[in-house]
């Protein structure tokens, strides 16, 4: 549940963000120069004199749009491979299970780093290198619960009646492999938020003057000792959205899963 308010605050934050900041974040003042915290400027200014606040709260947005977005197409393409592959078997399995494996043993942040260098930088390609970088973590989850699920007494019962294969699938394997591809993609978002702030400290993400977390740790860098509000605060949004998706993520693996200890 603590999970849970971490999330809803975060996403009514990033979905409130133009009511909410005080200030214009892509605003620069060149009289409000890394100024610190005050009445004014709660989390301070940076090195523009841009309001940090406002860049944080907006900075949500992409954050959040990147993580949602990249597992939604890490889930769109993993969960179908993966179940044609449990279901099937033989060479279909092989060749899908290599290619996965292969995947796999490539680094998550290394390929979505190589992915999002070899598109360009920008939100949206780094949101289809992260999703294709945590694809294969989707198939195995997808492959491992068909392959429980199709010797179950109602798949059976389904095959009986002269179900097709696809219909078997869609209509009684898919609902009940939902589970754990929701909890693993519950847990993916919080690597995808990383995997977004690490791809725009880079300079592969969202672009200047555009806000993002990463973007903002990358500008703070430079002033760690003169202005150290730069780093603390999209630092500690960062580790408070990612801690809310793993409790979340933990917590409903125990909520779908009583088997689980």
């Amino acid at each position: 549940m603590v999970g849970l308010l971490f999330v809803l605050f975060f996403v009514v934050v990033a979905a409130s963000a133009p009511w909410i900041a005080p200030f214009d974040p892509i605003r620069t003042s060149w009289s409000l120069i890394r100024k610190a915290p005050s009445a004014a400027h709660w989390f301070g200014t940076d090195e523009n004199g841009r309001d940090v606040l406002s860049r944080v709260i907006f900075g949500a947005r992409a954050s959040l749009l990147a993580g949602v977005v990249s597992v939604l197409i890490a889930v769109a393409a993993g969960v179908p491979l993966g179940m044609l592959a449990g279901w099937a078997g033989g060479r279909t399995d092989a060749v899908i299970s290599r290619f996965t494996d292969a995947a796999l043993a490539c680094p998550f942040l290394i390929l979505a780093i190589a992915l999002a260098a070899f598109l360009g930088p920008a939100l949206s390609n780094a949101m289809i290198a992260i999703g294709i970088s945590a694809c294969p973590i989707f198939v195995r989850v997808a492959r491992a619960a068909t392959m429980g699920a199709k010797v179950e007494d109602y798949v059976e019962a389904a095959r009986a009646v002269g179900n097709p294969a696809r219909r078997i699938l869609v209509v009684h394997i898919l609902p009940n492999i939902t589970a754990p591809v929701l909890v693993q993609a519950t847990l993916t978002i919080a690597g995808a938020i990383i995997a977004e702030a690490a791809l725009s400290f880079l300079g592969l993400g969202q672009q200047p003057p555009a806000p993002s977390w990463g973007s903002m740790l990358n500008s703070a860098q430079r002033f760690l000792e003169q202005a150290p509000w730069l780093a603390v605060f999209p630092g500690l949004s960062i580790f408070l959205v990612v801690l809310g998706f793993n409790l979340l993520g933990d917590g409903l693996r125990d909520a779908l899963d009583p088997r689980h200890e």
